[in-house]
């Protein structure tokens, strides 16, 4: 599968909670977690289910950077906590990629906001991503 979303995680189904509209789909990457809010029509039409092999997408440009990041303050389900790998500037943006665990990810924010947190490599930093933007896909 090809795609233009900058991080990729291929796992497995861990865990489905059932919801009016939406289920909350777990993927079990390496040793880490991932969440997702799809609808169930996407649950049925993907084949879900626990145990069932799935790939996560994520658009860099969904991932939020942040540093002292307390897991338990911020809304978003998936907090990543790693360090910063690369810092790659453009023009206006820059692409940061934060490694956390086995987990690799990439984030596109401002250049102000590189320079507002201090990012740099080695640097302490999370990335923090919500569940509704994190895409489940299968083979």
């Amino acid at each position: 599968m090809k795609t233009s979303a900058r991080n990729h995680f291929v796992g497995q189904v861990s865990e489905i909670k059932t919801g009016a509209v939406n289920d909350e789909i777990t993927l079990k990457v390496g040793e880490a977690t991932l969440v997702a809010v799809v609808t169930q029509d996407s649950t049925k039409s993907l084949g879900l289910s626990v145990g069932s092999p799935a790939s996560a997408l994520i658009k860099a440009s969904s991932v939020i950077v942040m540093i002292d990041a307390d897991p338990a303050k911020v809304s978003a389900r998936n907090v990543f906590a790693g360090t910063v790998k690369a810092v790659k500037s453009g023009a206006v943006n820059s692409e940061i990629t934060i490694v956390s665990g086995q987990l690799e990810l990439a984030a596109i924010i401002t250049n102000e906001s590189v320079t507002r947190l201090g990012l740099a490599i080695g640097k302490p930093a999370s990335a923090v991503v919500k569940a509704s933007s994190v895409i489940v896909a299968v083979e």
